[in-house]
């Protein structure tokens, strides 16, 4: 069971490095559930040294570049991120595709770049209220997945676009259908984001076919990233 917490554009180096002090032993307390946290890029550095080397939480970018180097202004390679300790990343996020122009084809670039050079990744897939209500769900999640290599280090996260940080959640049966045919299309975990939180943790974590969370919002407050992760480790206990 993974439980990662995406913390978007928040948490500066100093506010990143109290936090991660103040969670560094949640692995111990949430058993049997792999911890991720994913800080802004300029917040990296002070999250790892926030949890020091005996944390069992790994450190995630939100986006990683498919070159390793080069004239990519705004954008981070996968070596930089390694050189940090920086153990993986997340790409094609809902809000790098809506707001940014992400598509299909660099995500696949992303994250090919991203697991030759060391790094886990989480690739996000989801499709928007408009798509699920004319019937495109499955079409949606097809074209998104075909991209996708298999490796042993790829963990796909589904992500409904119309729950993304709007407090709207797929209902667990929504969610486990979505996770199912996902299985069926690619040989990796499946996560569930779209406004994760404690209250509906372990209804969703319950599933047979999800595999954990990338939770958002809830995961900028200690007690309520906590909660989700216990809730976590209770449903495969």
């Amino acid at each position: 069971m993974l439980i990662a917490g995406n913390w978007k554009m928040f948490k500066g180096s100093h506010e990143a490095r109290q936090f991660a002090t103040a969670i560094r032993h949640l692995p111990e307390r949430a058993r049997g559930v792999d911890v991720v946290v994913c800080p802004a890029f300029t917040a990296l550095e002070a999250t790892l040294a926030g949890l020091g080397e005996q944390s069992a939480i790994r450190v995630f970018a939100q986006n990683v570049h498919w070159e390793l180097e080069g004239a990519f202004t705004g954008e981070v390679s996968a070596p930089m991120l390694l050189e940090l300790g920086v153990k993986g990343a997340i790409v094609g996020h809902s809000e790098r595709r809506q707001l940014f122009g992400e598509t299909d084809a660099t995500v696949r670039l992303r994250a090919e770049a991203a697991l030759e050079a060391g790094l886990a990744v989480i690739a996000c897939v989801g499709e928007t209220e408009a798509e699920r209500e004319a019937g495109e769900m499955q079409h949606v999640l097809e074209r998104q997945i075909a991209p996708f290599p298999q490796h042993e280090r790829l963990v796909v996260a589904y992500e409904p676009v119309w729950a993304i940080g709007t407090g709207r959640t797929a209902t667990p049966e929504m969610a486990q259908e979505a996770h199912a045919l996902i299985k069926s299309l690619h040989d990796a975990p499946v996560l569930y984001g779209g406004s994760v939180k404690p209250e509906n943790a372990a209804s969703l974590l319950a599933q047979p076919d999800i595999d954990g969370a990338l939770v958002g919002g809830a995961s900028l407050d200690g007690t309520a990233f906590e909660a989700i992760c216990l809730a976590a480790s209770q449903a495969r206990a």
